[in-house]
């Protein structure tokens, strides 16, 4: 049986608890490899090594940390094949949507090769008679992640790779039912030049979490995962003085205006709702037919949701593989049967799917509900899988209120050919990322992610600018050098003449 241990100080290490936890191949459904579950015990050792680590890491010129940037660069994109097999083999999503989240994690290495110019502060010269002011950005000292099962590199690569250019040092505690890839990425930072200790990996459960909330010397934590859990990191970290940008659920909706060019909202909305088996925090699982578009998106939708292959992921003809476990499995064929109990029209059931040769895998077909409500549970709760619910809307406005109504704020899209009406639903929609005839608006490493209302806790977005700012401080200096000339004692609020 394979082990996963931790990665400390530049080598894999143990650790001192002997609790164990089991990873699975989901296209399979078998046990592959045990992870050790770390303890507090670990976790502070990890964050002492980070420290130490910490007085020269932050002192190193912003170009020096940016070579390494570039060399991880390379050596990721070297071993892309062997780093996308790794996500397929215990995530289970297809090869080259596993791919494609590697390469997205991989633009925020590419962001950070150019952190020298991001890192720049503001400089006024005579803001008063022969005085001076500027801005520094500085690191902040240890900074720790904690990340979800459904992108076991992407959203790592949110997080660490902009602490550290930033001169942070880091502890990064990844999802125990996918612990793999960050184990081997630590192993090629290393082999970029990374110095020991600057980025560690601490496998574990609740346990690691919590002492990852208390430890005194972690001054932010960056989190994504559901909201009661980003709810918890929240209160728990600014309880104990920690920066926190905590990312939490969705339920992203994807408005089809009557004017829209129909085979393209229903192959956006394919991709979107059923890529990665919806396990994605920007997956569309809401579509909300506006007027008269309903009976015919439910159509066309139903057709390819039908049609749609279902397989292992490193199968080439799969376009969707397995949920990632046995119980997350049963808890979204659980809300499928919740939805017919509630009264939504199942239009596709894929409750019953079996694959000969993978009977033991975790799979579940595509489903789509039509005449769903807005007092349903499917609707208001996150179902995290390949669960499609459509919502009847008279117009536009009716459309747009109940988005802005509901407690999450992740992401939306609109497919219209109307400008005026793509401008509007942008301006006025309560949502951190919106698409305008874009299935999945997720922005690009140069820009920020992050969701509004219950989708986020926190002031501040994950990576491009956002990121540097919640990584490092703001330090302003006002400076006059003495001419020789006596000045008297002021006891007044300096003003600057």
């Amino acid at each position: 049986m394979n082990l996963i241990q931790h990665f400390v100080n530049g080598k894999i290490i143990p650790g001192k608890s002997d609790r164990r936890g089991k990873v699975f191949n989901p296209a399979i459904g078998e046990q592959e490899s045990e992870v050790i579950l770390g303890s507090k015990s670990d976790l502070d050792n990890a964050v002492e090594v980070a420290k130490k680590a910490f007085d020269t890491w932050s002192l190193k010129p912003p170009i020096q940390r940016a070579r390494i940037m570039f060399k991880f660069k390379e050596l990721i994109e070297k071993n892309s094949d062997e780093l996308t097999k790794m996500i397929v083999s215990e995530h289970g999503k297809v090869y080259e949507d596993a791919k494609g989240s590697l390469i997205r994690g991989l633009e925020v290495v590419e962001f950070t090769c150019g952190i020298p110019q991001v890192l720049k502060g503001e400089f006024t010269e005579n803001v008063g008679t022969d005085i001076d002011s500027w801005s520094i950005r500085q690191p902040l000292g240890v900074c720790a992640g904690i990340t979800p099962f459904n992108f076991p590199a992407m959203v790592p690569m949110w997080m660490f790779p902009m602490a550290i250019a930033c001169g942070n040092t880091f502890v990064l505690k990844p999802s125990e039912k996918d612990p793999s890839i960050s184990i081997k990425l630590a192993e090629l930072f290393q082999e970029a030049g990374l110095p020991d200790g600057v980025f560690n990996v601490i496998n574990g459960d609740k346990e690691v979490v919590d002492a990852i909330l208390i430890n005194k010397d972690i001054k932010a934590v960056s989190f994504v995962g559901s909201t009661p859990i980003a709810k918890y990191i929240y209160e728990n970290a600014a309880k104990n003085e920690k920066r926190v940008q905590a990312l939490g659920g969705a339920k992203n909706h994807c408005v089809v205006m009557p004017d829209c060019d129909l085979n393209q909202a229903v192959n956006g909305l394919m991709g979107a709702a059923y890529g990665s088996a919806g396990e994605r925090c920007m997956a569309q699982s809401v579509a909300v037919a506006v007027g008269n578009i309903g009976d015919n998106l439910v159509k066309e939708l139903s057709k390819k949701v039908e049609a749609l292959k279902v397989g292992p992921g490193m199968d080439k003809k799969s376009e969707m593989g397995p949920l990632v476990t046995k119980e997350h499995l049963e808890k979204v064929k659980g809300y499928v049967d919740l939805g017919v109990k509630e009264g939504a029209k199942l239009i596709v059931d894929g409750r019953n799917l079996k694959l000969q040769g993978y009977e033991k895998g975790y799979y579940i077909g595509g489903c789509l509900f039509d005449h769903v409500k807005k007092d349903m549970r499917i609707y208001k709760e996150e179902i995290f899988g390949p669960v499609l619910s459509v919502v009847r809307a008279k117009n536009f406005e009716e459309a747009t209120q109940l988005i802005n109504d509901h407690e999450f704020g992740n992401g939306t899209s609109i497919y219209t050919r109307d400008g005026d009406v793509g401008r509007t639903f942008a301006s006025k929609i309560k949502i951190g990322m919106v698409g305008i005839n874009i299935p999945i608006p997720v922005p690009v490493a140069f820009h920020s992610f992050g969701g509004w209302k219950r989708s986020l806790f926190g002031d501040q977005h994950m990576h491009g600018i956002e990121g540097v700012r919640f990584y490092t401080k703001l330090k302003t200096i006002t400076s006059r050098w003495p001419s020789g000339i006596r000045s008297d004692p002021e006891f007044i609020m300096p003003t600057m003449k």
